[in-house]
């Protein structure tokens, strides 16, 4: 029998895994809210691509990871540092921009520019690198600055994609569902997480580095194709009734409010500020963890054991387990609480953290990483993808998304200035006991992360007034209906 490709023997695992949690899923018991078999057939038409486009947007952001290492000595880890600080600041100051134009055009149109800028800034960047490698160019202000500038372009409209696929699903999930979707929302992080690490390292190694740019820019472009004929913001857009979703904009049927005011109003809420200071916490700890320990492998020679030659694999897998755990336990056992959630998956980090300082140089620092990986995407989902629907409400979930993932890119960037300084580089980076400050930048971040958690341990959205029976969901059960924030 032959053997099967590498990329289907690495893709298998992922597979099996889905495969098996959708048999668990179908096992547990439903939530009846009165969909019809139609809108629900119609709903996963929305948001499968949406979530499709999302997970190839990742591959077209952490691809310079990927393609900075590939370069050899004409990117240091330094550089790299500098390169991703840029972007994610970008990022993150953006959504004060893009999370209102989301709430004022809707999700279907920002996805659709989400993609197509991404799309043309890769292919900016990918031909960059080709004149670069091939040409001996020398770009103005030098390599590093040149992809700095583009990659900030690129984060800027790869900013709108949290935000959309939040803003569309918020009208289209009632939030007795939404803990579930935020397990989903964790397996599309994770999927493009395998996306932008292990295809791209198969992309380096079959093509030059500049089709690491190439091929994502050109799948963004066909998903933006496939997005603009199916996907839609509201059910009423498909012929569906819309419903009541239970949310913070239950019962608000006044006028939009103007940037300002929502900001204060989200700004305001107790929960909302806690949820932001501890997704400041996980956008430290999931890049700390997720764009260093290649870096750490590559340069200290172990990048061929099995963590590190499998890791945008082993990231998927503990993602969509860390998520669909997260997001059942959420809706099945803490009665659709996010608090809960997070705390539990903190208390895991932190052990990690704290573990983690004593296995520098051991094949076990693989292992735990990935633990703790798994920890941080099911808080990201059940907070970034989840809570921000449930406390903006459908009607300010731009804003909401765009807040909270805001706070998360501000630690992302404060972990890529940090560690990009701190770590080794060069001849420096082969020398094991040199990366013994890595595990120590953890630790600190995940205690405040566990404690922070603990504050929203109660906490679930306040409506304007209880649910109503709706044509497309049945009256919400008593537990649902006690959406004030308790503590």
């Amino acid at each position: 029998m032959p053997a099967l490709p590498s990329w289907l023997q690495q893709l298998l695992p992922i597979l099996i895994l889905l495969s098996a949690i959708a048999l668990v899923l179908a096992r547990l018991p439903k939530v009846e809210l009165g969909h019809s078999e139609a809108f629900k057939r119609r709903r996963f038409f929305n948001w499968f691509p949406l979530g499709m486009t999302y997970a190839f947007l990742y591959m077209g952001r952490y691809n310079v990871n990927v393609a900075t290492s590939a370069m050899g000595d004409r990117t240091s880890n330094a550089d790299f540092g500098t390169i991703f600080f840029w972007g994610t600041i970008v990022y993150g100051v953006a959504f004060l921009l893009n999370g209102p134009l989301t709430d004022r055009w809707g999700g279907r149109r920002t996805i659709l520019i989400s993609a197509a800028g991404s799309s043309v800034c890769n292919v900016l960047m990918g031909a960059v690198v080709y004149a670069v490698l091939t040409q001996e160019w020398q770009p103005p202000g030098g390599l590093v600055a040149t992809l700095s500038v583009l990659y900030a372009a690129n984060m800027y409209f790869q900013s709108f994609g949290a935000v959309s696929i939040v803003k569309v699903n918020a009208s289209w999930f009632h939030v007795r569902e939404r803990g579930v979707l935020g397990g989903v929302f964790g397996i599309l992080i994770s999927l493009g997480v395998y996306f932008a690490y292990d295809w791209s390292r198969m992309i380096t190694k079959a093509a030059p580095t500049y089709w690491v740019f190439f091929i994502p820019a050109a799948i963004l472009a066909a998903f933006m194709v496939l997005d603009f004929f199916v996907i839609r913001d509201t059910p009423s857009d498909t012929g569906h009734p819309d419903f009541d979703t239970a949310d913070a904009s239950s019962g608000d049927t006044g006028p939009r409010l103007g940037v300002g005011a929502v900001l204060q109003k989200m700004l305001s809420n107790p929960v909302i500020v806690v949820i932001l200071l501890v997704e400041f916490c996980s956008g430290y700890m999931r890049n700390a963890i997720m764009q260093w320990y290649p870096k750490y492998a590559k340069a200290t020679g172990i990048g061929e054991t099995f963590v590190a030659a499998n890791w945008g694999m082993l990231l998927c897998v503990a993602g969509i387990l860390g998520g669909m755990f997260a997001g059942v336990i959420s809706d099945k056992v803490f009665d659709s609480r996010r608090g809960p959630v997070s705390a539990v998956l903190y208390g895991g980090m932190t052990l990690g953290a704290v573990v983690s300082l004593f296995l520098v140089g051991h094949v076990m620092l693989g292992w735990t990483v990935i633990f703790m990986s798994l920890c941080v995407i099911g808080v990201h989902g059940m907070l970034s993808g989840t809570a921000s629907m449930d406390f903006g409400g459908k009607k300010n979930a731009g804003v909401a998304v765009g807040i909270i993932d805001g706070a998360v890119y501000a630690g992302t960037a404060l972990q890529s200035l940090l560690l990009g300084r701190i770590l080794p580089s060069d001849d420096a980076a082969k020398d094991v006991q040199n990366w013994s400050s890595w595990p120590v930048a953890l630790v600190p971040l995940s205690v405040a992360g566990l404690l922070l958690a603990t504050r929203v341990w109660n906490a679930k959205p306040q409506s304007k007034q209880a649910p109503q029976p709706a044509a497309a969901a049945a009256p919400s059960s008593p537990s649902s209906s006690r959406t004030g924030t308790e503590g």
